[in-house]
């Protein structure tokens, strides 16, 4: 069943390079033919977004809280934790804990991912690490 080959990409997508730092062989997941959400194409396009993450928070884990597959098409609800110890977004290391989540859509085709789309709590992050500031408790 193609669904849960698809969903197996994304599992090793998270569990196996993500969650561990190995972005070099994501570059064999990604289609040629991938266009990012915000319009760049390739695999280095889609790695370099990882390693921007990875650079600002080098212990990040990601947690799958769900997956769901429909013909080409994978949905990932994760959290993930980890600590602002490098620069991310032009914002200087917090040293401080951030917890995230956010929602994925994959869009798989021939085993390869070809494009996502994204919705996490950026502003939370954001603010966690002291970049914006929290609101009035």
């Amino acid at each position: 069943m193609p669904t849960d080959a698809n969903k197996q990409l994304v599992r090793t997508l998270y569990e196996d390079y993500i969650n561990t730092g190995a972005l070099e062989p994501v570059a064999a997941l990604v289609s040629p033919d991938y266009v990012a959400p915000t319009g760049e194409h390739g695999p280095a396009a889609f790695v370099a977004n990882l390693a921007e993450l990875r650079t600002g928070f080098p212990d990040i884990h990601f947690t799958i809280d769900q997956l769901i597959a429909e013909a080409d098409r994978v949905v990932v609800r994760w959290t993930w934790r980890a600590t602002h110890t490098g620069p991310f977004r032009h914002v200087a290391p917090s040293n401080k804990p951030v917890t995230n989540s956010g929602i994925a859509i994959y869009q798989i085709i021939n085993h390869k991912i070809t494009r996502n789309w994204l919705e996490t709590d950026r502003l939370g992050a954001l603010q966690q690490i002291g970049a914006l500031p929290a609101p009035p408790r």
